[in-house]
C-alpha cells in the first residue's frame, strides 16, 4: 500500500495534432465519455506550490537502501536509473527526480514509512513511490521495483492476494527470481511471464500500478487498475509528458496547474465516466489499463467487466448449493486478507456485512488458528463510529452487542458536530471531490482510530450491498420483470401481484428519498432516454444526490440552454456491448447493480468512503466482498435469491425471517410500505452468514452509513460553513451562483432545516476547500 507518481515522455505518436492519439477516448470497443484532453499544457517547470522539492529520494530509496540486492537484476535496474552517481542525461534526470520526490512528498500520507524515485537513463520515464510497509517490512520490499533481469521497472499500490501460490508458479514453473517477499513483486513477475493483458487474469486484490518495459522490441509503459476501482489512479498531460498518480494533488510537484472541469461537475461526468473535477485529469477506469508505445501513442484497454447470466436461463443449482458457494468464497476471501506482517483490525458497524467479516475472522482464529496479521490471537480489534444518540443515526449499541456475542475487542470514536466541523476541510482535501453529506467526514474521523491503536490494516464490508442487492433502490428493478431463472417462485408466477408491488415500491422509494432530503432525478422529462437501459430507473436514483443546475453560475446554466439531462452522461459511459446486454439479456436487477457499481461504488464509496479517507491516516483497508472470485459467483446467482419475497403472513411470524426487522426500528424504512417490507434484501448472504452473526443482525434491514443532516443554527457546523462560504470565496470558484449559496446558508440549520440546502453547503464547501488548497484557477465562460 502506498502512493505512486510517474512522469513519462510522450512519443511523437501521442503528441500528434496537439491532442495525443488515443487520449481522447477509449479504444478496443470501450465507448466511455470522450471529452479528451483539451490541449492545456502547463509545462513541467511550474511552481510546486511551496512543496519542498528536495531530492532525498534520488538515490533510489530514501531510507539508506544503496541499491544492493540479492537479485542481480534488481541492482542492475537500479543502477540504470538515477542512483546519485550516474546521471547520463545531466540536469534533465536530476530535475525529474526532484519533481518526482516533490510529488510523492505531497501524498506522503499514503506512505510515510519511506520513499524512493527512479529515472531511466535517458530521462524518458520516472517512477516515484512512498511506502506504507505492510508485507515484507525489510528493505527488499522497497520501491520502485526492478525485474530479475533489470529491464522492467514498476511502482505498485495495493495488495495482491494468493501470494504464496502465485509466487510458487512464477518461481517454480517459470524460473522467475524474486528479490524479496513483497506481494508487489508479483506484478513484475506476472508481466514478464504472461505479458499484458494476460497478467491481469492472475492478479487478485486491489491494485494500481505503473510499469515500464525497457526491453528492445517490447518497450512500452502500462498502467493498470483493479477491477472495481478500490485503488485510485489518475493521469493527465503536462507539456510533452504523461503524468500518473494515486491522487491528482501529486501532479503539483510536477508542474501541474489545476483548473476546474466545469462540465464534468455540472453533468455528473466526474462520477460516471473517466473525468474528474479537474480539466484534463482523467481516471484509469476500473478493470482497464493504459498502454503507451512509440508506434501507437496512448491507448486504453478493458481487461475485465462484470457479467450476468441470460435472464431466461433456468437455474439448476439448489438453494443449499448456492448458499454454500457464497459461504465458501467469502470465507476464503477473508482468509486471504488476513495475511500481513503488521496488525489487522476490522471496521465494525451495526450491519451484517462487517459483522459477518468479524464472525469469520473470529472463527478462523479460534478454530483454525489462522493468524490475524502478524499476531496469533483469538480476538480481533474492531473499530466503530458513534454519532450522538439524538441524531437517530447511531449504530454503536448494535455493534457493541455483536462484539460481545463474538467476544472481540471494540474501540469507538465519538463523532460530534464539533468533530465534523473540524475535519470537513481536511476530508475534502484528501477526497478531491465533493460529497452529498458528512458520512465521508465521519469515515475520515473513524480512520484515525486504527493508527492511534497501532493498526495499519483494517478489513471492511464495502461491496456487499452492491452485489447482494442490499440498497432500497434495488427492489423496484427486481420487481420490473419476473425472475424467469426460477420460474416456480411466487412472483414469477403472479405477474399481476409483481407489477402492483413494483408500482408501490417505486412510490415508497420516492417517499424515502424525500425523507432523507433527496429527489428522484427527472432530467428534462420523459424523453425516452431510459429505453437504452431497458427503462431502468437506477439511472435516476444515481442522480438524486447530484447538484441541480440551479446551483451553478448563469454562464454555466446558459451554456446548456436549459436542456441538460445528466442521464445522457450516465448512459454514454457504458460500452456498446453492455448497453445491448441491458436491453436484451440481463434482468433489470442486474442492470441496476452494474449501473450502481460503475458510478457510486467506484467513485464515491471506494473513494471518499474508502481509500481516500483511510489513506489520509495511512491505513490500508481490505474489502473481501470485492474479491472478484466471490463477485463473479454472486453475479451469476438468480435475482430472487438476492432479494427474496417474504409474504406478510411469514414476515409477521414469531420466528422471524432474514431482513424482516419491523420498519419502526429503522429510520430509513419508516416511509416504506408493504411492497418494500415484503422483500428480504441480501437474502442469500444472510443464509450463508447465519453461523457467524447474531439473530438480531439476521433479521435486521439495511441501515446505510449516512451522517445526520439536521444541525442547530449557530452550532459548530453552521459557524464553519459561514466562515468557509463567504461571498468572496464562493465567487472565486467562478462557476457557482453565490446567491444560491447564501440562501442555503440561511435555510440549512435550525428546527426547520432544509436538508437539500445542507447538501448544497457540503458540495460548495468541498469546492472552496479544493480551490484554495490546490490553487485551482477561477473558472470562466
Amino acid at each position: 500500500m502506498c502512493g505512486i507518481a510517474a512522469t513519462i515522455a510522450l512519443p511523437p505518436a501521442a503528441r500528434a495534432n496537439g491532442s495525443a492519439n488515443g487520449l481522447n477516448g477509449h479504444t478496443n470497443g470501450v465507448n466511455g465519455h470522450a471529452n479528451g484532453v483539451d490541449g492545456h499544457a502547463n509545462g513541467i517547470n511550474g511552481h510546486t506550490n511551496g512543496i519542498n522539492s528536495h531530492a532525498n529520494g534520488i538515490n533510489g530509496h530514501a531510507n539508506g537502501v544503496d541499491g544492493t540486492h540479492p537479485a542481480n537484476g534488481y541492482a542492475n535496474g537500479y543502477a540504470n536509473g538515477v542512483n546519485g552517481k550516474h546521471i547520463s542525461n545531466g540536469n534533465t534526470s536530476e530535475a525529474l527526480a526532484k519533481q518526482l520526490q516533490a510529488a510523492v512528498d505531497i501524498i506522503n500520507h499514503r506512505g510515510p514509512d519511506e520513499s524512493g524515485v527512479w529515472v531511466s537513463d535517458d530521462g524518458s520515464v520516472g517512477l516515484g513511490h512512498c511506502r506504507l510497509s505492510i508485507n515484507d517490512l525489510s528493505p527488499s520490499g522497497s520501491q520502485p521495483l526492478h525485474s530479475d533481469d533489470g529491464q522492467v521497472h514498476a511502482i505498485v499500490n495495493g495488495e495482491i492476494y494468493d501470494y504464496d501460490r502465485l509466487r510458487e508458479i512464477c518461481a517454480g514453473e517459470h524460473g522467475y527470481t524474486f528479490g524479496g517477499h513483497s506481494d508487489s513483486e508479483l506484478v513484475l513477475a506476472l508481466y514478464k511471464i504472461y505479458g499484458a493483458p494476460a497478467m491481469f487474469e492472475h492478479l487478485r486484490g486491489e491494485f494500481a500500478f505503473v510499469l515500464y518495459d525497457a526491453r528492445e522490441g517490447s518497450k512500452r509503459v502500462i498502467a493498470g487498475r483493479d477491477r472495481f476501482g478500490i485503488k485510485p489512479l489518475v493521469w493527465t498531460v503536462s507539456g510533452d509528458r504523461l503524468l500518473l498518480g494515486a491522487e491528482a494533488k501529486s501532479f503539483l510537484g510536477m508542474g501541474w496547474q489545476p483548473e476546474w472541469d466545469v462540465h464534468a461537475i455540472a453533468d455528473s461526468g466526474w462520477m460516471m465516466d473517466d473525468r474528474t473535477l479537474f480539466k484534463g485529469v482523467k481516471k484509469v477506469l476500473p478493470g482497464h489499463w493504459l498502454e503507451l508505445t512509440e508506434e501507437r501513442g496512448l491507448e486504453t484497454h478493458r481487461y475485465w467487466d462484470a457479467q450476468y447470466p441470460d435472464k431466461k436461463q433456468v437455474e439448476t443449482r439448489s438453494i443449499d448449493e448456492m448458499v454454500a458457494g457464497v459461504r465458501e468464497r467469502l470465507v476464503e476471501a477473508v482468509r486471504l486478507r488476513l495475511r500481513a506482517d503488521v496488525p489487522v483490525g476490522i471496521y465494525l458497524s451495526g450491519g451484517i456485512d462487517s459483522s459477518a467479516v468479524a464472525g469469520i475472522v473470529t472463527e478462523l482464529a479460534r478454530k483454525e488458528h489462522v493468524k490475524i496479521g502478524n499476531k496469533q490471537a483469538t480476538r480481533v480489534a474492531c473499530f466503530s463510529v458513534q454519532f450522538p444518540e439524538e441524531s437517530g443515526y447511531n449504530e454503536a449499541d448494535i455493534a457493541d452487542r455483536t462484539a460481545k456475542w463474538l467476544g472481540v475487542e471494540t474501540v469507538k470514536k465519538d463523532v460530534t458536530e464539533a468533530t465534523l466541523a473540524r475535519d470537513f476541510a481536511d476530508a475534502a482535501f484528501h477526497c478531491e471531490h465533493h460529497h452529498f453529506d458528512l458520512n465521508s467526514v465521519a469515515k475520515f474521523t473513524l480512520s484515525e482510530l486504527p493508527r492511534e491503536n497501532g493498526v495499519k490494516v483494517v478489513i471492511t464490508g464495502e461491496g456487499s450491498d452492491e452485489h447482494f442487492a442490499g440498497y432500497p433502490y434495488f427492489p423496484c428493478e427486481f420487481l420490473r420483470e419476473p425472475d424467469l431463472s426460477r420460474p416456480d417462485e411466487p412472483l414469477a408466477q403472479d405477474n399481476e401481484k409483481r407489477e402492483a408491488m413494483q408500482k408501490a415500491a417505486s412510490a415508497e422509494m420516492n417517499a424515502i428519498w424525500r425523507a432523507i432530503g433527496a429527489e428522484t432525478y427527472t432530467g428534462s422529462g420523459d424523453n425516452g432516454i431510459l429505453s437504452e437501459v431497458n427503462n431502468n430507473t437506477m439511472v435516476n436514483n444515481l442522480l438524486a444526490w447530484h447538484p441541480t443546475i440551479g446551483l451553478f453560475a448563469p454562464w454555466v446554466r446558459d451554456g446548456y440552454g436549459g436542456t441538460l439531462d445528466c442521464r445522457r452522461t450516465v448512459i454514454a459511459s457504458y460500452p456498446d456491448d453492455v448497453r445491448r446486454n441491458m436491453q436484451e439479456r440481463w434482468h433489470p436487477l442486474h442492470t441496476a447493480e452494474y449501473i450502481w457499481n460503475k458510478s457510486q461504488l467506484a467513485n464515491i464509496l471506494l473513494s471518499c468512503l474508502g481509500d481516500r479517507t483511510e489513506m489520509a491516516h495511512s491505513v490500508e483497508a481490505r474489502t473481501p466482498f470485492l474479491d472478484h472470485h466471490l463477485a463473479e459467483y454472486v453475479n451469476g446467482l438468480p435475482p430472487s435469491v438476492k432479494l427474496a419475497f417474504v409474504p406478510p403472513e411469514e414476515e409477521s411470524s414469531t420466528n422471524g425471517h432474514a431482513g424482516t426487522e419491523p420498519a419502526h426500528k429503522n429510520p430509513l424504512w419508516q416511509d416504506a410500505g408493504s411492497a418494500l417490507r415484503s422483500l428480504s434484501a441480501k437474502w442469500i448472504l444472510r443464509e450463508a452468514m447465519r453461523p457467524y452473526i447474531t439473530d438480531e443482525l439476521y433479521r435486521r434491514k439495511k441501515h446505510p452509513f449516512l451522517a445526520p443532516t439536521r444541525w442547530p443554527r449557530g452550532g459548530a457546523l453552521h459557524s464553519m460553513f459561514e466562515s468557509l462560504l463567504t461571498p468572496a470565496r464562493v465567487e472565486r470558484l467562478g462557476f457557482v451562483d453565490p446567491d444560491v449559496v447564501a440562501k442555503a446558508l440561511d435555510a440549512a440549520f435550525g428546527d426547520k432545516a432544509d436538508t437539500r440546502a445542507f447538501r448544497t453547503l457540503c458540495y460548495v464547501g468541498a469546492w472552496v476547500t479544493l480551490s484554495e488548497r490546490l490553487g485551482v484557477k477561477t473558472a470562466t465562460a
